[in-house]
């Protein structure tokens, strides 16, 4: 995509700390500055070290790699929570004298919890000699739904060969919120079912295949969205399901929330009641994503530039 003008792409994300040892650090950033209870620091520190090392960074640079080749445009990645920080993005886009950006979350569905604060992060960074165009959601992209469905049908498929059963009830979950956010008007949760939906119509889902749930609610106090995910095994259970097949549609790529939430804690939950868990793979480096981004993207740059590709 040549242009006149020094364009970029920016690519917005949570963020994730490198070691456990870097937990205590990297929570305060996400509760900008208050502190967490010991037990809660402790069972982050847990998680995290049953899982090693969290994937995020590593794999969100690849998007933004795969997406710069795909657009022939500088990708820039900055996260919210940890490096490289989002002010460290804006820095290097000064440097790099770019003129115009597309921002992007890679938070499909939008919610002042996570798109909005990232909107903010950024905002605070005042007097950046570049404009800003901020994607506010993209929970229902063609191409996002066919990357969740392609993973989709090639999980399911194989796990229904594993359990010797055609009948396999699907999970899809997003990450829960506060429900006052909900309250207060909150798009989050109608898009996050909506991608659901979306994504099991693009699967050639039936109804009866699939429910819907909350997962990751926060271990801090106050009322969290549900219904949540072990309750909904536990309803499956007792409508006779022994197996159950999760799908993320909230998530772009492993971390935390999926490598411990769910292929650990979810699958030991089922077992404890006899049943069995698989997961869809997470997009990743899903070629469907990269060109789901690109063609978010391409408008938009052409809209700023006057060019098209």
């Amino acid at each position: 995509m040549a242009t006149s003008h020094k364009t970029a792409v920016l690519l917005l994300a949570h963020g994730s700390p490198d070691s456990v040892d870097q937990v205590p650090e990297f929570l305060l950033r996400v509760t900008g500055g208050r502190p967490l209870p010991p037990p809660v620091v402790a069972e982050v520190k847990h998680r995290y070290g049953l899982i090693g090392r969290s994937p995020l960074t590593e794999l969100t640079l690849k998007q933004g790699e795969l997406l710069a080749g795909e657009l022939g445009l500088p990708v820039y990645v900055g996260m919210r929570n940890w490096k490289p920080y989002i002010s460290h993005a804006v820095s290097a886009m000064i440097s790099d004298r770019i003129e115009h950006v597309v921002a992007i979350c890679l938070a499909p569905q939008n919610s002042r919890t996570s798109v909005g604060l990232y909107h903010s992060a950024l905002a605070d960074n005042q007097g950046t000699p570049f404009t800003i165009d901020f994607v506010e959601s993209w929970h229902d992209h063609p191409l996002l739904i066919k990357a969740f469905a392609e993973k989709l049908r090639a999980g399911w498929d194989r796990a229904r060969r594993e359990a010797g059963t055609q009948k396999l009830p699907i999970i899809f979950t997003a990450h829960s919120v506060p429900e006052r956010t909900i309250v207060e008007g909150d798009p989050y949760e109608h898009q996050a079912k909506e991608t659901a939906s979306l994504v099991a119509r693009q699967a050639a889902l039936t109804r009866e295949d699939w429910s819907f749930a909350f997962q990751s609610q926060g271990m801090s106090g106050g009322a969290w969205l549900g219904p949540r995910v072990e309750d909904t095994i536990l309803s499956l259970k007792e409508n006779d399901h022994r197996n159950v097949f999760v799908q993320p549609i909230g998530f772009l790529c492993d971390h935390v929330e999926v490598l411990y939430d769910i292929d650990i804690g979810f699958k030991q939950f089922a077992e404890t009641q006899g049943m069995r868990l698989w997961r869809a793979e997470s997009l990743n480096d899903s070629p469907l994503l990269t060109a789901a981004l690109a063609d978010i993207a391409r408008p938009r740059l052409v809209a700023i530039t006057g060019q098209a590709k």
